[in-house]
């Protein structure tokens, strides 16, 4: 069966792999499972269609057979079951990486978003530069935790899996803000996650669709 997922016809981020289909984009290159992707407009997101099956009107989605799936945590995490390569077999292993998964989407990835928020939609706001230091500090406890944690390893527990493909993601939102650099070992792990052949190509796809003209 075909897979088909749902992506920006043109991303916010003009390419730069920020839209959260590149995250399931790269897993499904990790997995080595061919896929097809449906380019919807922002219009296209709210129509009856597309909110059957994203009840809240973004992308990615992920289709298979009669299967229909949302959010990138979900999307990776059935691929991972699916599909060798992204959990261990070992069942203590795998349910740490599991956790990381979960760590990367709701313990680092919410404070991160908060200030991309308080840098763009809230710039022009009366109280935004009293607030925005505020922000980086809960941006950077998370990171004083994670990078304590990493230390000198190459990955979150021993071998690349989900978790780090997830934790990748979600720091390289922070590469405009110049935060990550403060953290030269979190700087090196998102480095590694860039370097592996199944983000390259990953990456590549979506940049090829979103660059602006030449």
């Amino acid at each position: 069966m075909t897979i088909t997922i749902t992506a920006f016809e043109r991303s916010p981020d003009g390419g730069k792999g920020l839209a959260r289909d590149t995250r399931v984009r790269w897993a499904l290159e990790e997995v080595r499972q061919p896929y097809e992707v449906r380019f919807v407009s922002f219009a296209r997101m709210k129509a009856p269609d597309h909110l059957a099956i994203h009840p809240f009107g973004q992308i990615p989605t992920y289709e298979e057979g009669s299967l229909s799936l949302f959010e990138t945590g979900s999307i990776v995490f059935h691929l991972a079951e699916q599909h060798a390569g992204l959990l261990p077999k070992d069942r203590n292993a795998r349910a740490r990486a599991i956790t990381w998964m979960f760590a990367a989407l709701n313990t680092v990835e919410p404070p991160i978003l908060e200030l991309t928020t308080a840098r763009i939609f809230e710039a022009d706001k009366p109280w935004s530069e009293a607030r925005l230091p505020l922000v980086k500090d809960r941006v950077r406890s998370r990171l004083d935790s994670l990078s304590a944690h990493l230390g000198v390893a190459d990955w979150l527990d021993d071998a690349f899996s989900a978790g780090d493909l997830l934790m990748v993601s979600v720091l390289l939102r922070l590469r405009m803000s110049g935060i990550l650099d403060e953290y030269q070992n979190l700087a090196a792990y998102v480095a590694r996650g860039e370097a592996r052949p199944a983000y390259i190509r990953a990456f590549a796809a979506q940049f090829a669709i979103n660059a602006p003209p030449g």
